[in-house]
């Protein structure tokens, strides 16, 4: 298994991989180092937007579930079939999360003109001022999370997570 690259320095996945390198030489577990670099990304990130989060009141899956709202455009309204798609959450976390952001004053469900069996689930005027707001603290703490990687670096991450994500989905 490679080590890493000597310009770069060595990260705590290093360390896993320098452990597994030790105790099986006999395996290659390189595949361990990206995916490994994205699972603690991941993460790092998730914990990062939450802290961000709750300082406005919220969690992460109610700004997701927000922001896919919001995202729909006017008039902001979306199935719930449409949301947990999106979101890829099961239907039964969905009306959960509905039922939250509904007490909460956020949403609205309102009757379906196509299909008189269900409900569709749109943004009211708290939810989309709340949004509207918190959109802009959400990209501000993303852009000091990035702020120390140069444009080159982001846009070949961007580019290269584009490739990993485009191959997953297909795969699925």
């Amino acid at each position: 298994m490679p080590k890493p690259p000597p310009t770069r320095l060595p990260d705590s996945v290093d360390a896993i991989l320098d452990q597994w390198r030790r105790e099986r030489p006999d395996l290659d577990a390189s595949p361990m180092g990206p995916i490994g670099r994205l699972q603690r990304c991941a993460a790092l990130l998730e914990q990062r937007l939450e802290a961000s989060f709750a300082h406005a009141g919220l969690s992460l899956w109610e700004f997701d579930m927000l922001a896919t709202l919001r995202r729909a455009g006017a008039p902001y309204r979306l199935s719930p079939t449409e949301l947990f798609s999106t979101l890829m959450v099961t239907s039964g976390t969905m009306t959960h999360r509905l039922k939250q952001l509904e007490k909460r004053g956020f949403i609205e469900r309102l009757p379906n003109p196509q299909d008189a069996r269900s409900l569709l689930v749109q943004l009211n005027d708290v939810g989309l001022a709340l949004i509207n707001q918190i959109v802009v603290l959400h990209i501000e703490n993303e852009r000091r999370i990035l702020a120390e990687l140069s444009a080159d670096t982001l846009a070949s991450l961007d580019a290269h997570l584009s490739a990993l994500l485009l191959t997953l989905e297909q795969q699925s």
